[in-house]
């Protein structure tokens, strides 16, 4: 091959290779959806009860994308979810006040405030607010997606629970108990 020859060639190939990146940005460029920043005061939420205590969902789903769902939860002495899985949801629960017996597969531990805990999604866990007080748990979600879940359980008769009806509702958002 003549010199001539090589170096157009060679000069080609290379403003060719400089050129792709800015040709592959102008293609590829995505515009993803930008989220609003959102503050909700301790106080507000949209709260709900079930099974005798009061979770209030802190950050209404779209305003996340639907990435999370986020509880605060306020939980009397005594109460609790028996062993169940969750088909679709990762669960990450922090004590704020309170104390709260967890049991995520083989592992059972106390959760005192400022504990965290993760349950994974097809791990079985139960959760029991033990001592004297009420227990406030922050609860995570991920992903979101049990809107619906809540609202009918919401919908439930004050006093104790019927948890034929509970594990139904639960069941059908591929939420299992297991006895």
């Amino acid at each position: 091959m003549n010199r001539n020859k090589f170096l157009k060639l060679t000069t080609d190939i290379g403003a060719g290779i400089i050129s792709i990146p800015t040709f592959a940005r102008s293609k590829t460029t995505k515009f993803v959806n930008i989220l609003e920043p959102t503050i909700v005061r301790n106080e507000n939420g949209k709260a709900i009860h079930i099974i005798g205590n009061t979770q209030t969902l802190k950050l209404p789903v779209k305003n996340i994308n639907g990435s999370f769902t986020l509880i605060k939860e306020e939980n009397h002495p005594g109460t609790g979810i028996p062993l169940d899985v969750h088909k679709n949801e990762d669960e990450v629960f922090k004590v704020m006040e309170g104390e709260m017996e967890l049991t995520v597969g083989e592992k059972m531990a106390v959760l005192k405030p400022g504990d965290v805990a993760f349950g994974p999604k097809g791990v079985l866990h139960a959760c029991k607010i033990i001592g004297d007080k009420k227990a406030k748990v922050i609860l995570r979600e991920l992903p979101a997606g049990n809107k619906k879940i809540f609202k009918e359980l919401s919908k439930l008769h004050e006093g104790p629970p019927d948890f034929q009806v509970i594990a139904e509702i639960c069941g059908r958002y591929g939420i299992n108990f297991i006895s």
